[in-house]
């Protein structure tokens, strides 16, 4: 495709086959959305193309502006430090190229409106009728050593339990940081609902969605007089479609208006002061090493309560 602008929608990366599958199906998407720009794919670690890789391929096709947008939810370390080092040392050599940094996914009307679809889908395949003010709704997700990304997803949560009606709401984490997955399990198995909604809130499949999928079964085996529903994850929903298109524009147009208020590298924050100024050296790849959470050995995070 002829075009003086390119947009590289910029992933993590996963062994899964399904999940590289699902961020092929939303690159195709967004370039129908936006065929007047040239949308390809790139991946931090794990997966090909690579992010260099991608660059590559634009400047070799004569492409001389190009737009990266992070394929992640929240802004944490792979969106802050990651990709921009990434960035920084191609830069360095292409000199010529204009590169231009969207934002993440963020916390947006349009992806809300796809976890509220998946959690819709979850309760009609349920298909005991139990109101929702019955219900508890437990949004998980992955986790972060940066507190302004775990917070975007306890956001997202309160929007969802007070949008969509549920009695009560909570939320878990994979990794890194609390309350564990697990233990949230345990929590909303106590707290008397009848139904529990369980929202993981990721963008593909892989891994972490086995792991849940284990994780509800067992809390379902000690908690019997509660309903576990699984919702299934984001996925290709349009909203997530309309949501990375609208993070393209952004980025070509040079104005992502990225919300660094509480970035804990540019703001003392409670416990995290340590990281303001902190030198962002990119991370990404498998066996470097990746910043700390404070609170990693808390009793209700990933490596507390064995």
């Amino acid at each position: 495709m002829a075009t003086s602008s390119g947009v590289i929608l910029c992933g993590h990366g996963t062994r899964n086959a399904d999940g590289i599958a699902e961020f092929v199906t939303v690159a195709e998407a967004v370039q129908r959305r936006l065929p007047h720009l040239a949308v390809r794919r790139a991946f931090l670690e794990w997966s090909a193309p690579r992010l260099d890789a991608a660059l590559d391929g634009f400047h070799h096709d004569g492409v001389r502006s190009i737009a990266v947008v992070p394929g992640m939810l929240f802004a944490a370390g792979h969106s802050k430090t990651d990709i921009p080092a990434a960035l920084g040392h191609w830069q360095k050599a292409h000199p010529s190229v204009t590169l231009h940094y969207g934002r993440p996914l963020g916390v947006d009307p349009r992806m809300l409106e796809a976890a509220a679809d998946r959690v819709d889908q979850a309760l009609e395949a349920a298909g005991e009728p139990i109101p929702r003010a019955d219900s508890l709704l437990l949004v998980v997700g992955r986790g972060s050593s940066d507190p302004d990304a775990n917070a975007d997803l306890a956001k997202v949560m309160r929007l969802l339990w007070e949008g969509l009606g549920f009695g009560w709401g909570l939320v878990g984490y994979f990794d890194v940081t609390f309350p564990r997955v697990d233990l949230a399990l345990d929590q909303a198995g106590r707290m008397g609902a009848r139904r529990v909604v369980v929202l993981p809130y990721l963008l593909f499949t892989g891994v972490l969605i086995g792991r849940l999928q284990e994780q509800v079964a067992a809390a379902a085996s000690r908690h019997p007089d509660v309903g576990f529903v699984t919702a299934p994850w984001l996925g290709a929903h349009p909203g997530v479609v309309a949501t990375f298109a609208d993070r393209a524009l952004e980025a070509v147009d040079g104005d992502p208006a990225m919300n660094c208020r509480l970035c804990k590298y540019r703001t003392g924050i409670l416990a995290f002061d340590g990281d303001v100024g902190a030198p962002q050296a990119g991370g990404a790849d498998p066996g470097r090493a990746k910043s700390r959470h404070p609170f990693a050995d808390h009793p209700l995070g990933p490596a507390g309560a064995r």
